[in-house]
Formats: C-alpha cells, sequence, structure tokens
C-alpha cells in the first residue's frame, strides 16, 4: 500500500489537478478568515471549508489515471486496493491544507469570545479547530468516494450530485460536518470550547463505509 500511495500522490502532484481545489481552500480562507476575528468563528470557517475540497480532491485523486495506467495498476495491485489508493492520498492531501489553514485562523484571531470579552484557550481552541476539519474532510472523502465512479461513472451527474452532497451535510444539523463547525461557532459566543470528538467518530465511520462501498464496487467492475 505504501507503495500506491507514493506512485498516486506523485500522480497528483505531476497532474496539477490539485491546484484548483487548493486555490478554492486560499480563496475561501482569504475571504473568511480575517485579522481580530474571534478564534472559534475562524477554525469554524476554516474547517468547513473542507468539505467541498476534499470532494474535489477524492474526484481528482479517483480518476487521474489514464485508463492503461490504471489497468496496469488493478492487475498489479487489484482493483479495491488500487482505488483504495487514490481515497487515501485525497485524505491525506486534504489534511496537509487543513494544517496550514488552521495555523492561519490562530495566528491572525483573537482568542476571545464573539463579542471580545471572554479568553478563550488558544491550545484546546487550536485542537478543537483540527479535529473540527479532520471531520469535514473525511465527510467530503465520503462524498467523494460515493459520487464518483466507480458508483457514478459519468462526470455530468458525479460532479453536481458531490456539489450539492458537500451543501447538505454542511447545513443539515444531523450532519457530523455541520456539528463539528457548529459547536465551535456556539461556543463562540461564550468562549467555550467544545471538542468535537463525537461528529469525529461519526464523520470517520460514514467515510470508512462509504470508502468500503466504491472499493467492492470497483473489485466487482474491473
Amino acid at each position: 500500500m505504501t507503495a500506491l500511495l507514493r506512485y498516486q500522490a506523485a500522480l497528483l502532484v505531476r497532474s496539477h489537478r490539485w491546484l484548483p481545489p487548493v486555490i478554492l481552500y486560499a480563496a475561501w480562507l482569504a475571504i473568511g478568515v480575517q485579522s481580530g476575528r474571534p478564534i472559534l468563528d475562524g477554525l469554524g470557517w476554516a474547517a468547513g471549508g473542507l468539505l467541498p475540497v476534499a470532494v474535489w480532491l477524492t474526484r481528482v485523486c479517483v480518476t487521474n489515471e489514464p485508463p492503461a495506467a490504471r489497468n496496469c495498476t488493478v492487475a498489479a495491485a487489484g482493483p479495491g486496493r488500487a482505488h483504495l489508493a487514490g481515497v487515501l492520498t485525497a485524505v491525506c492531501t486534504a489534511m496537509l491544507l487543513a494544517l496550514p489553514g488552521t495555523a492561519l485562523v490562530v495566528l491572525l484571531s483573537d482568542p476571545h469570545s464573539a463579542r471580545h470579552r471572554i479568553p478563550v484557550p488558544v491550545l484546546p481552541a487550536t485542537a478543537a479547530g483540527l479535529l473540527a476539519a479532520l471531520a469535514c474532510l473525511l465527510a467530503g472523502t465520503a462524498i467523494g468516494a460515493l459520487s464518483n465512479r466507480p458508483v457514478l461513472r459519468s462526470t455530468g451527474w458525479s460532479i453536481p450530485v458531490g456539489m450539492l452532497a458537500a451543501l447538505l451535510l454542511l447545513v443539515l444539523e444531523a450532519s457530523p460536518a455541520n456539528a463539528a463547525v457548529s459547536g465551535l461557532v456556539t461556543g463562540s459566543l461564550d468562549g467555550t470550547v467544545t471538542t468535537p470528538w463525537l461528529p469525529l467518530a461519526a464523520a470517520a465511520l460514514i467515510a470508512a463505509a462509504a470508502t468500503a462501498v466504491a472499493c467492492a464496487l470497483n473489485s466487482r467492475r474491473s
């Protein structure tokens, strides 16, 4: 699996298809992360932006290989492992965006509540922000795994379905991504740091199940 991950990472870097989602996340941060903004609000904004970015990165990584190269990878490693490597590469890439995004918020934000009255502990807030970012990117990975091949093969369907699902997961209260972001934003009102363990666990389970379904279908259809 390590060799497959290195191969997928090299393929991603050389393709330059990572650039649009990275630009999207940079623009998202530029719009919502401002100097002096309450830290928990900023962390919630940075985490939420990772959901559509993870959807996009997952699509890039599972569709990056030309058909001939994909056939060679499948023959060498098996269709399930080959697909799993693409999904894991997307997760790792999204995590590489989460770290500087969270750091930028911590550096620029005011470590106080929404009305700048109650101090907010920076280290617990940073940890909560990172976990919320991880929950959001895992939720986005689940959408990406289910809205692209082998589940949906048509680009005309996969892109709008993926983006619509990302929007729904951000706004629906039952979504782990919404719960993680809402916990930060709500806590900002009174300076309370809520660590999103439950949303993270739910997002991890959903991402694992979605990836397992996609890998199983890839094995059957290859």
